[in-house]
């Protein structure tokens, strides 16, 4: 139309020029829509009018020369100052229409208008300092419509440089730069020499001066010049597809982290591939190539290429896992099996593992490193260097990440995760098919990239992993050490110990497999014996005749040196010191290997060697340390030498021979007389440094001679004359003396002489700790001392002398440090048990600053658990402990609050509990003392302590997070497992034994009740869960040890343990306990009946559980004369149970009735003939039960559940089914499990030999975890919220709390909309997967208004919210809402589908349909997705139809609430269509 008026206005207007002039005066936005259709015809006509007269045609162009210059280009300058509003909107449309109106001016006055125009527009770009001045959007219009006709080469040259200058500038220049790639550079591309220059400029060729545009900005152009170089028809300029760099450019924009980016390379992906169909390419080597022979297969590729990238674009995982398999695919279609070789080139690969990699969806991420990492296990691909780096590159930054190393549900704890299993895999298979030459540089870079950034310990634990599982091969070399030396200074900067020392191992060994360590450590070219050489002798000394005189040439300068130390004295102090040092460590290397060195000939001799210079050595040693030779701080070192020295040769004698028995006893003898002889001779008026340092010297030796009568009492030492001199010495001597720190004078010419690594304050710590360890032997090794002892002698009683020590040690604990007190503790040990009765405050504050010093050391790794050790042992001793329980008093509070402190220092600290458990079972079943009293007496304190039992039974953290390595002795196990096997070994005809494991029955069960009644409602593998769960675990093995009497009252509280609401395990281990104990004692069968006959609403949280009891029957009357009575009233408690209202409860009750009646037809119970054929039909139509609907399928579920199919009560009793087996096969969590070889490997605690209750049936054993989860029902239900499985037991949909459960569901629905006045629709909107209460209330909202049937959420508390509530405005009270769980949606739609609902799901697939063409039907449910992960896998497959609705912007999705929305009206437009039609 506008057409017509135009082509009439200028037949009717006579002189076109005047026209034109007229319309522009005044221009406005109306006006210029008119001059540039007056302009666009005239230029039209132009070409057609050529037998008109010139002087027209120049008066037109002229004229349009005119309109260009003085009206459209001013204008255009102050159009983009527009303001906001209306004004805005009028300037744009006055905008529009100026530049059609100057582009029609340039055609009708061609290349000299098109000069102007540009050097105008140049000139203000260049001038205004580009893209950012003043005029910018003006002058790139103004260019745009002036290049096409541009003729002069330097004018196109500068209006290239110009646009790709606009290109690469950043910041405020982002619009220009988009004008620049709309409007300019399309105008450009229709110019021929202006195309190629364009070209060359973008992708980096120099052609245009300067660097290319960085990727964004060059895929913007490129896209904007797409019709020019990808066109459909025959190409006049450059074809991207040829050139190499455009196609690594669109490679760089698929895998960029910009959306609007990736989405620009796949639009000029998809281009090629549609302009390839029609025109192919020389079948080239290349990054992109076509030919007309493989067409179908190429578009198979390129079309499945593309599927993957775009659904990568949506980040759900449950989207992108069924699309993976389709690389799979991708390689088979890009290698050629024939020639072994790439046909498309693998970095197209690289490109979607790349976006995978930098995925926000770290799950995505995962799946992308697993698949990629899985390549070369499962196909042979070619070589390729793209591969290489692309694994050292974005591989390894993908690697990086700590939380991708999660192990799967079913490994176990300390099992390698999937991705570390995969690594390795990948790294060996990958480095054997790389080439030879290419194996050295590939790992090289491999490590120096792991010291490229800052690492944490779980990824360069795997990573490290990886490389020392690689088979060896010697292809790194010194630069490769270098590296992995750097690895360890770099990136094992982390405080978790475990997994840094596990990373230095795997890299030691990387280092072993991968390098040849020998030729860079024995160099052939050294003085010496050669490599060569040493390879020969390792050989020849592995032969079985080994020529023992080689090896004793090489110990000879050993050996001459110390067969000189006690005959020459002027042999240098230095030589001695190192002679002996050597000695030292192959000593101590000897007791390392004492075990097998009978195997080892070499060491055999060795020692048998070093035994000829004892003399000698003990004879320097003695002198020594007993004269004053050793004098000075400095000398301390050579003492600590020559100390640590004896009891190594004291060893070597025992173990080679004792033939050096006489002169081992003369050094004690002697050693001892000098020692006490140079304390007796000390001066104590004012004792000089050196006087002092003998004295610790002699404190020394003394240590060592006590030390070595202890441990070696089979060398009789014991009755050597000295030593009763050195106990009168040691009881008399003054404890805690410290030597007094020298004078500024003689420290100063002290410390000039030598240095030493000892402080003053360290010698004297060590001095007083080592007259402690002295006293320990003497109060150990000689308890009646002070009884044997004269009165003159020792004028204090025995009690004073010990209380006086006692307080001494105090002292010593005051003033000690904390490393050095374990000798305090040991004297502690034995003192306490003798003063608790006549000192108690003294022993309780003895208590108190030993339990002090342990909890200030539970942060000091290296120290704490030998010091913990010992305060356990003190603390826990068995006389301690029994001398104050007999007393009852305040010591006895004072032990039983420190074993609770210890319990709590355990859940912080991972093994404390460990140590007191250990130490504690030991000692109370297995005295060391062999005496019947002292075992009598050592039980006696598990009854005064049961506590200490009862709280290992229960004992273990939760949610702690579980190491990769670990160790057993810290393992939380380990105090449960001490616990039972203590348990285990109990006697129940010993009275003793007997009335302990009453005591911890009650104490459990109480317990059991305490759980229950702080926490009603608890969830699975919670914290309540996992106490209760142990309690049970406990009880039940404990009671085949518990007697009639005591179980006779004991059984009531079990049955009101069954009436709790309780987790499937526990059911288990409840219906377990009745189940053997009825077995045992049928006479308890009364008050087993009798939990039948409580009202209804006690039943209905527990009856499952009673009813569970019944369906194993037949073992609970095996030991029962008359069955037919039993039989008689069990049929009759089950049958009334067989008709409630609850589905589950009738499951149930059916179970046992079929158990029941099988047993009653095979004793012939003729009562029951009456109800034989209602019985018996009854079972007969269950199992022939027909439907696609709940009933028949849970039917099938609860008859093969573990429990009522497999499990055998008797069987099945053992400690692996209880601990493991049946926690597994109920889901507790895997870190519940306790394996069975926990039990053989966890303590020193032997199980008896008659133990036969170890492992469960196979038939068990086999088993996985059934998708049957027992739960009763009822108004304080058991929450399952946080469970992802359906629970298998239809339950009423309740819209509120006060509804009727027994009401049918759609009724209540009827009723309420009738009652509410609202017309009744078909559509039921499930929201149960959103959890954003903001999102519900405006769905809720949306559903009342279009008059929704119902509303399905997750739990009715988001009702109760404000947010909700906020957005609802008062919705929820006039919509019906439904409570369905997420785990329970399968189960609800598949019941909607029975009463011939739609299921729809709001989602996009490969076959969702599009919403406008998508017709409802009448009874539709409609399914919301999460708002972040959509609907899941498991749903998607019991959706009817999938519904996505049109979009035609760049984000790929719309909120929640806004899908639902446009879902519910059209609905509800579609049904009012439908009415108005009827």
């Amino acid at each position: 139309m506008e057409v017509v008026l135009a082509d009439a206005l200028l037949a009717r207007g006579g002189d076109p020029c005047a026209l034109l002039r007229a319309v522009c005066a005044p221009l406005s936005a109306e006006r210029a829509e008119a001059l540039r259709l007056l302009l666009q015809r005239l230029a039209a006509g132009e070409g057609q009018g050529e037998g008109e007269g010139q002087a027209a045609g120049e008066a037109l162009r002229r004229a349009a020369w005119e309109v260009a210059l003085e009206r459209c280009r001013p204008l255009l300058r102050l159009g983009e100052g527009a303001a906001g509003g209306a004004a805005c909107a009028e300037r744009l449309r006055l905008g529009r229409a100026l530049r059609g109106a100057l582009r029609h001016c340039v055609q009708l006055c061609g290349a000299p208008l098109a000069a102007r125009l540009a050097r105008d527009a140049l000139a203000e770009l260049e001038g205004g300092g580009g893209g950012g001045g003043a005029g910018a959007e003006a002058a790139v219009e103004a260019l745009a419509a002036a290049a096409p006709r541009l003729e002069e080469p330097a004018l196109v040259a500068r209006s290239v440089a110009a646009a790709l200058a606009l290109l690469r500038d950043d910041g405020e220049a982002e619009a220009a730069a988009a004008l620049a790639a709309g409007r300019l550079l399309p105008a450009l591309g229709g110019n021929g020499e202006a195309l190629g220059r364009v070209w060359e400029g973008l992708l980096g060729a120099g052609g245009a001066g300067g660097e290319p545009p960085r990727v964004g900005r060059a895929l913007l152009a490129l896209s904007a010049l797409c019709d020019a170089l990808l066109p459909r028809g025959a190409a006049a300029g450059p074809d991207a597809r040829l050139c190499p760099r455009f196609w690594r450019l669109v490679q760089q924009g698929l895998a960029q982290g910009d959306g609007l980016c990736r989405r620009r390379a796949r639009y000029l992906l998809k281009r090629a591939r549609g302009v390839s169909e029609l025109s192919a390419l020389p079948a080239e080597p290349s990054l992109f190539w076509w030919s007309a022979e493989e067409n179908e297969a190429l578009l198979r590729f390129w079309e499945t290429y593309i599927l993957v990238l775009e659904t990568l674009e949506g980040n759900q995982i449950h989207v992108i896992k069924p699309v993976l398999p389709k690389l799979n695919s991708l390689y088979e279609h890009a290698i050629s099996g024939e020639k072994g070789c790439w046909l498309f080139h693998p970095s197209w690969h690289m490109c979607i593992y790349k976006r995978m990699f930098e995925s926000e969806n770290k799950t995505l991420t995962k799946e992308g490193i697993l698949h990629f990492l899985e390549l070369y296990e499962t196909k042979h691909l070619p070589s390729s260097l793209g591969f290489s780096e692309f694994v050292i590159g974005p591989l390894m930054d993908a690697l990086s990440e700590s939380s991708l190393y999660s192990r799967t549900p079913g490994q176990s704890v300390g099992a390698c995760p999937p991705l570390g299993m995969r690594l390795q895999n990948f790294l060996a298979t990958y480095l054997m098919l790389l080439p030879e030459e290419e194996k050295g540089s590939f790992l090289l870079k491999f490590i120096q990239k792991m010291t490229s950034r800052h690492w944490c310990a779980v990824p360069i634990l795997f990573l490290s992993m990886a490389l020392a599982c690689i088979p060896a091969c010697k292809v790194l070399g010194t630069d490769g050490l270098q590296a992995l030396r750097d690895v360890l200074q770099c990136t094992m900067i982390t405080h978790q110990i475990l997994l840094r020392g596990a990373a230095q191992c795997y890299l030691l060994q990387t280092a072993m497999h991968l390098t040849d360590v020998v030729s860079f450590f024995l160099p052939v070219d050294r003085k010496g014996p050669t490599l060569v050489q040493c390879k020969q002798m390792i050989k020849k000394f592995g032969k079985s005749n080994i020529e023992w005189i080689e090896l004793e040439a090489f110990l000879n300068p050993l050996l001459d040196v110390l067969m000189k130390l006690g005959s020459n004295a002027y042999i240098p102090t230095l030589k001695t010191d190192k002679s002996l040092q050597l000695l030292l460590k192959l000593l101590q290397t000897r007791s390392l290997k004492c075990s097998n060195t009978q195997d080892d000939k070499v060491l055999s001799f060795i020692w048998k060697s070093l035994m000829t210079p004892v003399e000698s050595i003990l004879e320097f040693i003695l002198r020594q340390l007993t004269t004053n030779e050793l004098s000075t701080v400095g000398d301390l070192d050579r003492c600590d030498l020559y100390v640590a020295l004896i009891p190594e040769i004291v060893n070597l004698c025992s173990q080679v021979s004792w033939k050096k028995l006489p002169t081992i006893k003369n050094f004690i003898l002697s050693l001892t007389n000098a020692s006490i002889r140079n304390f007796q001779e000390t001066n104590c008026k004012e004792p000089t440094l050196k006087e002092q340092i003998r004295k610790v010297i002699s404190m020394a030796s003394l240590t060592v001679v006590c030390e070595i009568m202890d441990r070696k009492p089979e060398a009789h030492l014991e009755a050597l004359p000295s030593v009763d001199a050195l106990k009168r010495f040691i009881l008399f001597f003054q404890f805690n003396e410290v030597v007094k720190k020298p004078s500024y004078i003689e420290e100063k010419s002290s410390l000039c002489e030598e240095t030493s690594s000892q402080g003053w304050g360290k010698i004297v710590a060590r001095y007083v700790r080592d007259q402690w360890i002295c006293l320990h032997f003497v109060l150990n090794k000689f308890l009646m001392l002070a009884q044997e002892e004269e009165a003159s002698e020792l004028p204090l009683s025995t009690i004073e002398r010990s209380r006086k020590i006692l307080q001494s040690a105090l002292e010593a604990l005051t003033i000690l440090p904390s490393d050095q007190v374990l000798p305090v503790f040991n004297c502690m040990k034995v003192l306490v048990p003798k003063l608790l009765n006549s000192s108690e405050s003294l022993c309780i504050e003895a208590f108190d600053l030993a339990w002090k010093i342990i909890s200030s050391l539970s942060n000091t790794q290296l120290i704490f658990w030998s010091n913990l050790k010992a305060f356990v042992q003190f603390i826990f001793d068995t006389e301690v402990l029994a001398v104050a329980a007999s007393a009852k008093g305040q010591a006895y509070a004072k032990i039983k609050e420190i074993i609770f402190k210890l319990i709590d220092l355990s859940t912080a600290k991972t093994g404390v509990f460990n140590v007191v458990i250990s130490h504690c079972c030991q000692s109370w079943i297995f005295p060391t003392i062999d005496d019947r009293s002292a075992l009598t007496n050592a039980f006696l304190n598990a009854g005064n302590y049961c506590e200490l039992i009862t709280e290992a039974c229960v004992f273990g953290t939760f949610d702690f997070f579980l190491l990769i390595f670990y160790s057993t002795n810290r393992d939380d196990h380990y105090v449960r497992v001490c616990a039972i096997k203590f348990l285990c070994l109990l006697d129940g005809s010993n009275m003793l034994h007997k009335m302990f494991m009453e005591d911890i029955v009650s104490k459990l069960l109480d317990k059991d009740e305490q759980v229950s009644r702080s926490k009603t409602r608890y969830y699975a593998n919670s914290l309540q869960h996992r106490i209760k769960n142990r309690i049970w675990q406990t009880l039940l093995v404990l009671l085949p040890k518990l007697d009639q009497n005591f179980l006779c009252g004991t059984l009531d509280k079990v049955f009101q343990a069954g009436f709790g609401n309780n987790q499937a395990s526990v059911k288990y281990f409840i219906e377990w306990i009745v189940i053997l104990s009825l077995h045992k004692y049928p006479q308890f069968l009364s008050k087993f009946w009798d939990c039948f006959c409580y009202d209804e609403e006690k039943l209905k949280t527990s009856i499952c559980t009673f009813l569970s009891v019944l369906s194993h029957f037949d073992i609970i009357l095996q030991n029962t004369s008359e069955k037919k009575p039993v039989l008689k009233k069990a049929l009759i408690v089950v049958l009334q149970w067989c008709f409630n209202h609850n589905f589950s409860v009738r499951l149930y009750a059916l179970v046992a009735l079929k158990k029941i009646w099988g047993m009653c037809r095979m004793l012939h119970v003729e009562e029951f003939e009456a109800l034989t054929p209602v019985i018996e039909s009854s079972l007969q139509q269950v199992e022939n039960m027909h439907g696609t609907g709940n009933a028949r399928r849970n039917w099938q579920r609860i008859q093969d559940h573990f429990f009522f199919a497999t499990f055998h009560p008797l069987e099945d009793y053992s400690l692996e089914t209880i601990f493991y087996t049946l926690p597994r096969l109920s889901e507790v969590a895997e870190d519940e499990w306790i394996s069975l070889c926990k039990f053989d490997r966890f303590t020193d605690i032997p199980l008896p030999p008659t133990f036969q209750w170890y492992q469960s049936r196979t038939e068990l054993l086999d088993l996985k975890p059934s998708d049957w989860s027992q739960q009763d029902m009822g108004s304080n239900s058991v929450e399952t919220d946080g469970q992802t499985e359906w629970t298998d037991v239809q339950k009423k949909i309740i819209p509120w709390k006060n509804s009727t459960p027994s009401l049918d569901l759609e009724m209540v629905f009827q009723d309420r909309a009738t009652k509410l006045g609202k017309s009744n629709s078909r559509l039921i909107v499930v929201a149960s997967l959103i959890d954003k209460p903001t999102n519900l209330g405006g769905l809720c909202r949306t559903s009342e208004i279009f008059g929704a049937s119902a509303l399905v959420v997750g739990s009715l508390h988001y009702v109760q919210d404000k947010q909700f509530q906020h957005l609802s405005v008062s919705a929820e009270q006039w919509l019906p809402l439904v409570e369905v769980k997420p785990s329970q949606l399968v189960d609800y739609l598949q019941q909607k589908k029975t009463e011939g609902y739609t299921i729809i799901g709001v989602e996009q697939t490969a076959k969702s349909f599009d919403l406008t063409e998508y017709c409802f039907p009448e009874k539709s449910l409609l399914l919301l997705g999460n708002e972040h992960e959509g609907i899941p896998a498991n749903l998607i497959h019991h959706l009817d139809v999938c519904v996505e609705i049109p979009q035609q912007g760049i984000i790929r999705s719309l909120n929640v609430h806004v899908s639902g929305a446009l879902l519910i009206w059209e609905y509800t437009r579609q049904q009012v269509i439908k009415q108005k039609q009827k």
